[in-house]
């Protein structure tokens, strides 16, 4: 257990993030929703009242200072455990100090614990039945989504509270006050507005490392006055101290879930431009290019489907490829999946059709298959009426015959609708086609109209080996025959 005071003047070794966490609410920037004159957490202080909860946010957002900030409002005591570094002895430690001090002068404990997402099932229940009698009010704080990184008891027990990343404009303020404060530069540094600008916008939405690339680029500046600007450092010492701009990706929180969306709606949206940019952002970031690979393999199918059945086939051969060359190079099958992808008509009229059909599996169950369907290989199956009355497709005009395909329970059932996009279109033509000449042969009385069987080669398909159709065979077998008039082969 560590009880932290409130930060005051700290001295000049204590890194400049630290030194300029705010010492009151109305210095914190950003989170307007949370502590302006209407957040929730500024109402519940004015009811004198501070409930356990969670803060939610990206790095550098303030949960910490925000934390200490409310037990200081409510004039609790504050007191911090590591979620890395302490175990169940420790927070059961930390319980028995808080119940005696209740005990003894009724001091409320605030207990923050940082990154709370990494306790684990048997830490996190040994805080239970203290969160729920009041022994201590939580604090919480994560970069992941608690949803699924915090146990759901002890999240019924707690308010979730979000915290969104810093504006470049609210990330200056920070930078400015820093430069401005006693805490910090006192008026020493100045940055130009270009030089400021940019470090903000490095930032990612991050104050803290803001706050860091200023204290490098202030003491690199000190070591090299002669590449400084007239008063602090020059845009190129801050880009140096930078290195390169810091990611707000997470790979296992929100930042991994927003940017997925965001590539997956581009490309859904045909926008290649913004899909090559999401693209760039997880490969940089450190995401795992095989699941990359796997979404780009799901879009081709739900989004682009029969628009283009070749985008399914790019997809999957850019999976092929980062598994054969991986990164870097794969970098540009990805790329070129991505951009095909993002290009192409788009159709989810197959997914549609899937899903309509499985919303008929699971309403009316397995339905029974038409006797004319079923497989009728046996002749004890035949003598029962199983298989016969089947019509042999290719025996007909077009390779086509009306008969029933369906369930009894869902004849004039429609699933799949082709669109007017790419291949689809044709698809959807040929389906119409079909369907017109069905209903002329029914209008004039019977099947489509047959070929002349005599005219065709005879074929046993139980002959038929390595994909090689021959010309023409001898006389079919009496079995043979049967199946291909009442199954059918391939059936």
């Amino acid at each position: 257990m560590v009880a932290l005071p409130l930060p005051g003047a700290a001295p000049s070794h204590v890194p400049l993030a630290a030194r300029m966490r705010p010492r009151e609410l109305d210095e914190v920037v950003g989170q307007e929703h949370l502590i302006g004159p209407r957040g929730a957490l500024r109402r519940q202080l004015e009811r004198g009242h501070l409930a356990s909860m969670v803060l939610w946010g990206p790095p550098g957002v303030g949960k910490t200072t925000l934390a200490r900030l409310l037990a200081e409002a409510v004039g609790a005591r504050f007191a911090t455990l590591s979620a890395v570094m302490s175990g169940v002895a420790d927070v059961r430690a930390l319980i028995a100090t808080a119940r005696a001090e209740l005990d003894r002068d009724g001091a409320q404990t605030v207990l923050f614990i940082d990154e709370i997402h990494r306790f684990n099932k048997a830490q996190q229940d040994a805080l239970l039945p203290h969160v729920e009698d009041g022994t201590v009010t939580l604090i919480g704080a994560t970069t992941e989504n608690p949803y699924f990184e915090v146990n759901s008891a002890l999240l019924s027990r707690t308010r979730v509270f979000r915290l969104e990343p810093l504006t470049d404009d609210q990330v200056g303020r920070v930078v400015r006050r820093a430069l401005a404060d006693e805490r910090g530069y006192a008026g020493r540094v100045s940055l130009e507005d270009d030089a400021l600008a940019h470090l903000a916008g490095l930032s990612g939405g991050d104050a803290r490392a803001a706050l860091n690339v200023l204290e490098a680029a202030v003491a690199m500046a000190e070591a090299e006055p002669e590449r400084a600007g007239p008063h602090g450092p020059s845009l190129e010492q801050l880009e140096q101290a930078a290195q390169q701009r810091t990611l707000a990706y997470d790979r296992a929180g929100d930042g991994h879930y927003d940017t997925v969306s965001a590539f997956i709606k581009s490309v859904r949206g045909n926008d290649p431009d913004a899909a090559l940019y999401w693209l760039a952002t997880m490969v940089a970031a450190g995401e795992d290019p095989r699941f990359i690979a796997r979404r780009l393999i799901i879009l081709a199918s739900e989004d682009v489907g029969n628009a283009d059945p070749r985008a399914l086939q790019v997809a999957v051969a850019a999976a092929q490829a980062l598994d054969w060359v991986g990164l870097p190079e794969a970098q540009y099958a990805l790329a070129q999946a991505t951009s095909y992808l993002a290009s192409a008509p788009k159709s989810n009229r197959a997914g549609l059709a899937y899903w309509a059909a499985m919303a008929d599996v699971q309403a009316q169950g397995s339905l029974p298959v038409p006797l004319h369907l079923r497989s009728g290989t046996w002749r004890e199956r035949r003598d029962w009426g199983i298989g016969a009355g089947y019509r042999y497709p290719h025996d007909f005009e077009g390779a086509d015959v009306e008969q029933q395909y369906l369930p009894d329970g869902l004849l004039g059932r429609r699933y799949y609708v082709p669109g007017d996009e790419g291949m689809e279109r044709l698809i959807g033509e040929r389906l119409e086609r079909l369907q017109a000449a069905r209903a002329e042969a029914a209008a004039s009385g019977g099947p489509s109209r047959a070929r002349d069987a005599a005219a065709l080669p005879a074929v046993d398909p139980m002959r038929v080996a390595g994909g090689v159709m021959p010309a023409r065979e001898g006389r079919r077998s009496e079995m043979a025959d049967r199946q291909r008039r009442e199954a059918g082969p391939g059936e």
